[in-house]
């Protein structure tokens, strides 16, 4: 089994139209930070798993989506509430 790792941070891509984040960041082992493109890969590799707090206290899994137009992004699972939970989360 992978390990799995929590998310606390995420750092936008404010030149993003469709708000891609560029990262993700959390407290395991001292601190760390990883660019998007590294956490899809790890993700749909089954390297690790991701997951976050939602705003309502729920703890939910990080998974890949992929937009209309085959751009890959992560997104919580659907948990039904809004906002996004990873942008919803603190700065890097």
């Amino acid at each position: 089994m992978a390990d799995a790792f929590q998310v606390t941070q995420h750092r936008p891509d404010n030149q993003d139209a469709d708000r891609r984040i560029q990262g993700l960041g959390g407290p395991g082992g001292g601190g760390w930070y990883r660019d998007i493109d590294t956490l899809i890969r790890g993700i749909e590799n089954k390297d690790f798993s991701l997951w976050t707090v939602a705003p309502s206290g729920k703890s939910v899994w990080v998974v890949v989506a992929k937009r209309n137009n085959g751009r890959k992004y992560l997104r919580t699972e659907a948990d039904g509430i809004e906002p996004n939970n990873l942008l919803a989360l603190p700065r890097v």
